[in-house]
């Protein structure tokens, strides 16, 4: 699956992402830099209304199966390393 299929993908669940509390989604990593192989997992940065708690880890299950592709979500409040921050954040994209 290529970039521009993961984000159509996501653009067309924005009502259902929206219903779930999640009110922003942007790619990053290897999908977000074209450089997906067939292992690759779909990293996602999210914003929440919400805290998600629990609900997270059914939240990345749902969207892996919608996407067909494993789901590796995270909130911009987890993302408290840096360098990690910095990279995440320069090559995200939004949905």
């Amino acid at each position: 699956m290529s970039r521009h299929e993961i984000l159509a993908k996501l653009r067309a669940l924005k009502p259902w992402l929206e219903q779930q509390g999640i009110v922003r989604v942007r790619l990053f990593g290897s999908y977000a830099r074209d450089e997906a192989g067939p292992d690759s997992d779909v990293d996602l940065l999210v914003e929440t209304s919400r805290p998600l708690g629990l609900d997270h880890f059914r939240l990345e299950a749902d969207l892996s199966a919608k996407l067909g592709a494993t789901v590796q979500m995270v909130t911009d409040a987890a993302l408290t390393n840096r360098i990690v921050r910095r990279h995440a954040l320069a090559e995200a994209i939004d949905a």
